[in-house]
């Protein structure tokens, strides 16, 4: 019997999604900032440690946290040249100026020895790269030395810590993904963790197309009115409703998720070694929440000959991030060299990663990527 395909990822089900959906629907309110979205919000407030407003993706809790910064032309944001496009895009959005950085080449985060902060730095924004924190320290550090704000892209990182804090909950801001790819997910979506009391009441605004909707929900005004810039940033109570069931699964699935990254790790140790392939970095002061497992080839040649070898056996794995600074748009911020970015965009395999696989299908994985001689 020919073995059933195995997909690079696939999002959990937890089985309570249909009736939490059921009950959006009977509660009649469909719109944003409804029960669902409350009970989303006080779940990721407890993680985080933050305020907690649901975004319609980590994509717009990146733009919300552009708009809250007020960003002029020629004030500069660093972020890694290794990252989703949307790290970038919110800030340029706003007519920031990036400055790309490297990144370092044992876990893919932000390289803290090498932030390029100068006088017009406003912002730093690392991303926790699978999951693992930053040095928060440092960068938090460099910021401060310029007066900037750290706002962490921690997509990838929900339920993990650096030095026994959540990340999410170490800037000024924190964006949070609930693509279908992430450990929890609700298809598409996304959340911004508030950590300057601050800002929360302008967040809200912003999030509401400029106005003061929130405020007049609660009773505070008796109408509502045009107050600041802004966009419609908040999700429909239907998908924070799947989003709850899927909080509520949350120790279910991060015990399945690590099931699958130690197996990987213990299984490919002794390849890996007598190769000279990379496998993922958690530093000592570190606890990652088993969002990717990945293989760092030789070169490009390799990495797309692995990919290619375990295709043929009916698996799915996945380079990643191309680098930003090299990319069309990204080079109109200026030319320079960020070898390690470069590498990683070349070099790195992701392998299958979600809850359902079982242990055989772990062990298909492990023996087709053993099989394979670089």
């Amino acid at each position: 019997m020919t073995d059933p395909p195995i997909p690079f990822s696939r999002p959990y089900v937890s089985g309570r999604e249909p009736e939490a959906v059921v009950a959006a629907l009977a509660s009649r309110r469909w719109s944003g900032d409804g029960p669902a979205t409350a009970r989303a919000s006080e779940l990721l407030a407890r993680v985080t440690g933050g305020r907690v407003l649901l975004t319609t993706s980590c994509t717009h809790a990146l733009e919300l946290a552009a708009l809250l910064l007020d960003l002029q032309p020629g004030d500069e944001v660093i972020v890694p040249a290794f990252t989703f496009v949307s790290t970038a895009n919110a800030f340029a959005l706003r007519g920031a100026h990036l400055v790309f950085a490297d990144v370092r080449p044992d876990t893919y985060n932000l390289d803290e020895r090498l932030l390029p902060v100068s006088r017009r730095t406003r912002a730093i924004v690392p991303v926790h790269y699978a999951g693992v924190g930053c040095a928060m320290d440092a960068i938090g550090d460099a910021a401060a030395s310029v007066g900037a704000s750290v706002i962490e892209d921690a997509a990838h990182a929900l339920y993990g810590t650096w030095r026994g804090r959540p990340l999410g909950g170490l800037g000024r801001l924190a964006a949070l993904s609930f693509h279908e790819t992430k450990n929890i997910t609700c298809g598409e979506g996304g959340a911004l963790a508030i950590h300057d009391p601050a800002l929360v009441a302008r967040a809200e605004v912003l999030r509401e197309k400029g106005t003061d909707r929130s405020r007049f929900f609660r009773g505070e005004v008796d109408r509502y009115t045009w107050r600041d810039l802004g966009s419609s940033y908040l999700p429909s109570d239907l998908l924070a409703a799947v989003l709850v069931a899927q909080l509520e699964a949350a120790d279910r699935i991060q015990a399945e998720r690590h099931r699958v990254w130690a197996a990987y790790a213990s299984g490919l140790a002794d390849w890996a070694a007598r190769h000279g392939i990379g496998t993922p970095h958690v530093p000592a002061d570190c606890a990652h929440p088993a969002h990717l497992y990945y293989v760092t080839l030789p070169d490009l040649a390799r990495r797309t000959l692995l990919a290619q070898h375990l295709r043929a056996r009916g698996i799915t794995a996945a380079f990643h991030y191309q680098p930003l600074h090299l990319s069309a748009f990204g080079q109109r911020y200026g030319a320079r060299s960020l070898p390690v970015t470069e590498r990683a965009g070349d070099t790195l395999l992701r392998l299958p990663l979600y809850p359902e696989l079982t242990d055989r299908d772990v062990a298909r994985v492990v023996d087709a990527v053993t099989s394979f001689a670089p």
